[in-house]
Order: structure tokens, then C-alpha cells, then sequence
């Protein structure tokens, strides 16, 4: 187990300034699809860092992991970065305020003495320059960090989306110092200056237990059991001697996966570039939603998009995506059971609308298909009938060929055909006449067929 002196203060900012030789090797790819840092099995104390402080820290370096390269310097969209680190003021100073905190705080690292009795020390800043301005946000991460925070190591894991939920900076402290010891499920005992130690100054009244559990123990494993993977409670044990409770030790158990589903930094990412791409909204309506986190929360932002893609897609947005959203975020819109079903009710109505209009054209295709083949093979046999006929008209005597010229001028097909070319029917029919027209010859020629076929009187 990890002794005391091990323990991290935060194992959100774990990073190690020293190799542990007694850690365990757990590579970030088996993180069950989370963000967060690996952290080394070293004392580290965060000084001076308060829970808007630590949030802003949790962005900036989740940006510095999600990055496809190592930069000197990080530059986002303001908005983008104040909603990864869910703040939810409005006002400027209050972030210069954050920043410059941030800027102070410092990672303490120590191991156990060595040999010589000597205690090794480290000390690093946990974020370097930050600057904002026309709605860009950079920051520098000092070099070493960098390395640790998107690598591998002998480490615990810390996940990020835990660590973004915790409001008590008590409750993020607690939650930091008893992480490492959930596979074992308790802790030693621990005595009450050593908790008190965690936070630093509390103020005269956490010395006596019972102010002390009133406005830090109880609210910060309240805290934890509701917004962490971890479910705490704890025992006491009085001085030895005395009736004065001196010491706790806590119990410790891992809830369900299930139950650590929580909010994750690419969760909000997500969200953030639904919103702001996909709706447009502008950066006051962020600024809007950010001020309200704990109102909008996750679940009621995610049914508001549901509720706008849903009304995109019937039609019913007819000006500003983006206001429809900021309409449906505030009056709680959802997509009711009922509109699901009627939508799936009209998209199977559509659906057999379609395959019977599918199967009409199929059939007028093929109809269709068929008269063509019946005129290419009627064409076909005018084609054959004519140029029979004319080969009969070719062999026939003189006085034959004479005869079935003056009998077609007589017909209803060749009068007509006399008539649209315009030639006198009154005079003879000559043999080059007929030649010289392609549609009286092909309109005599089909006549000779029909007269010359065996059984048609010549």
C-alpha cells in the first residue's frame, strides 16, 4: 500500500519530480476511454490553490494532452477554454484573480530520506505565462510537465472528469489524499491535525472535532459519495486516555462502472462544439449557459440539442438555430415519447409510400421496355417486308409491275402518300417517281409484299 508519507495531496496535478521504484505500471490506454494524468507514487503538495484555481489548471492541461504536438505556447478560443474549466463568473477580474493564483501555486514533491538520512526536494511551478486577449486565450505549461502530462509511467490514473465536479476544496483535497488507497478499501488511522493539514488554514474553530465535522468532514464526503467513483465513511477513535476523538480512519469502496459515467472534459468539448458550431451561438449566449452550469448542467444542455436537431430536421426552425436552442434550454424542451413515435410512424408510411412508388415505376419500366422491344421488332419486320417486297417488284414482268402501280394509286395508304408529297394521283405512276420519294417507295414497296405473299391474288 502507499504509505502516508507517498500519499498525493492532488492527484489531479500528480506529477512527479521523481521516479518511485515501488510504483505500479499502469499505461494510459487502460483508463476505460478517460482523460486525465498519470500520476508517480510521490509526495506531492499543491500550495496555495483553491478550486476555480485547480479547475483552470485541469483545463490547460487538458488541452496540453488532447494537443497533437508538444508547443511552447497554447493559444484557444476563450470562451472555449472558460467552458472546459466550467466558470461560471462573468466578471474579469475574478479570472485575473484565478490566473494569478494558478500562476503561484506551486507541485511539492519529496520521497522517503535516503541512506544518509538525507530527504530529497523538488519544486515546480504548475503553469507559466498566461495571457488573454480578442477573445484568444495562452498559456505556457513549464517543459518538464509537459512530458508527464501526455505520457506513460509507473503511476496511478486520476480522472478528469471527476475531478471537474468537485465545487468544496475540501472535498478535491480529501478526494486526492484517499484515492490511492480505494483497492485497498481503508486507510490507516489518521489523526486530526493531519487532516486539517490537508486543506491548511480553516480557522480556530476546525481545531474542536465537532465544528470540524460540521463545516469540512461531513460536507466533503457528501461531496465525493455523490460526484466521484468513490463511496467514503469512516470511523473515529478517541485519544488514548480521553473521551477527545484524536483520530479517523476511512472506509473506502469503488462504485459500479455504471455509476462513473460522469461529466468528462470531452464531454463538454463536445458540447461546446455542438453549440458553437453546429447552432452559432455567439459568445454571450456561452457566457450565458456558463453562469448557469449548475442549472444547465450536462443532461438538460444535451436534451436541448436533441429537442433543436429534432425540430431542424421536421422544419420548425425557421429563423436562429441558435435562439431555438437558448428557447428550449430555458423552458426545458425535450422530445417527447409521443413525437418519436409519430415520427417513426410517418418515416414507415414514407417508407411503403416509397416502395410502392419503386414498385409502379418498376412495372411501367418494364412495360415500357416491352413496347420498345415491339416496335424495334416491328420495325424490324417493316424493314424486311419492304425490302421483300421491292425484290418482288424487281423480278415481276412489265405488265405486272404496271398493274401494281396504277392498283396502289388506288389504295387509301397510297393516296394519302400521293396526296403528302403532292403528286398527282390522275397521272401514271412512273418507276423513277417512286425512286425519287424514300416514303412512297417504302409505302409501295410494303403494298407489292402484301400483294405477292402466297395466297394474295396478284
Amino acid at each position: 500500500m502507499t504509505t502516508a508519507g507517498q500519499v498525493a495531496t492532488s492527484r489531479q496535478l500528480a506529477l512527479a519530480l521523481f521516479d518511485d521504484a515501488t510504483g505500479q505500471d499502469l499505461p494510459v490506454d487502460t483508463a476505460r476511454s478517460d482523460i486525465g494524468f498519470a500520476r508517480k507514487n510521490v509526495l506531492i503538495r499543491i500550495i496555495d490553490l483553491g478550486v476555480a484555481a485547480r479547475r483552470l489548471i485541469d483545463a490547460a492541461y487538458f488541452v496540453v494532452a488532447q494537443d497533437e504536438q508538444v508547443r511552447d505556447l497554447y493559444d484557444v478560443e476563450l470562451d472555449y477554454f472558460k467552458w472546459l474549466m466550467r466558470y461560471s463568473s462573468r466578471n474579469n477580474a475574478h479570472l485575473e484573480q484565478v490566473i494569478t493564483e494558478a500562476q503561484r501555486a506551486l507541485i511539492q514533491a519529496t520521497t522517503a530520506p535516503d541512506a544518509d538520512g538525507e530527504k530529497p526536494f523538488g519544486s515546480v511551478q504548475l503553469i507559466g505565462r498566461i495571457s488573454y486577449s480578442g477573445g484568444r486565450f495562452q498559456f505556457r505549461v513549464p517543459p518538464d510537465l509537459i512530458g508527464i502530462i501526455r505520457g506513460p509511467g509507473k503511476s496511478h490514473w486520476l480522472s478528469l472528469r471527476i475531478t471537474s465536479l468537485f465545487t468544496l476544496s475540501y472535498a478535491r483535497v480529501m478526494y486526492d489524499h484517499l484515492l490511492p488507497y480505494a483497492d485497498d478499501g481503508e486507510t490507516d488511522w489518521l489523526t486530526l491535525d493531519e487532516l486539517r493539514l490537508w486543506q491548511g488554514a480553516m480557522g480556530a474553530k476546525a481545531n474542536e472535532f465537532k465544528y470540524f465535522k460540521r463545516d469540512w468532514l461531513v460536507p466533503a464526503i457528501e461531496q465525493i459519495n455523490e460526484v466521484s467513483d468513490l463511496r467514503l465513511s469512516y470511523e473515529t477513535r478517541n485519544e488514548q486516555g480521553s473521551r477527545k476523538i484524536g483520530r479517523l480512519k476511512f472506509r473506502i469502496e469503488r462504485k459500479e462502472m455504471a455509476e462513473r459515467i460522469l461529466h468528462t472534459h470531452e464531454q463538454a468539448q463536445a458540447i461546446y462544439q455542438t453549440l458553437k458550431q453546429e447552432f452559432g451561438l455567439s459568445s454571450a449566449q456561452l457566457n450565458q449557459i456558463a453562469a448557469s452550469r449548475d442549472t444547465y448542467n450536462d443532461e438538460r444542455l444535451e436534451q436541448a440539442i436533441e429537442r433543436t436537431r429534432f425540430s431542424l430536421k421536421l422544419g420548425k426552425v425557421s429563423k436562429s438555430p441558435a435562439g431555438f436552442f437558448m428557447k428550449a434550454l430555458k423552458e426545458q424542451w425535450i422530445v417527447s415519447d409521443a413525437e418519436r413515435q409519430m415520427v417513426e410512424i410517418q418515416k414507415d408510411l414514407a417508407l411503403t409510400e416509397q416502395r410502392e412508388s419503386e414498385a409502379k415505376e418498376q412495372i411501367q419500366s418494364r412495360m415500357a421496355l416491352q413496347i420498345a422491344a415491339q416496335n424495334v421488332h416491328a420495325q424490324d419486320r417493316m424493314v424486311d417486308e419492304i425490302r421483300r417486297g421491292w425484290g418482288a417488284y424487281e423480278a415481276a414482268t412489265s405488265k405486272q409491275r404496271e398493274d401494281w402501280r396504277r392498283t396502289y394509286k388506288g389504295t387509301p395508304a397510297g393516296k394519302l402518300t400521293l396526296r403528302r408529297l403532292g403528286i398527282d394521283p390522275m397521272i401514271d405512276l412512273a418507276e423513277a417517281t417512286i425512286q425519287k420519294y424514300p416514303d412512297l417507295k417504302d409505302g409501295f414497296a410494303g403494298y407489292v409484299f402484301n400483294r405477292s405473299r402466297p395466297g394474295k391474288s396478284r
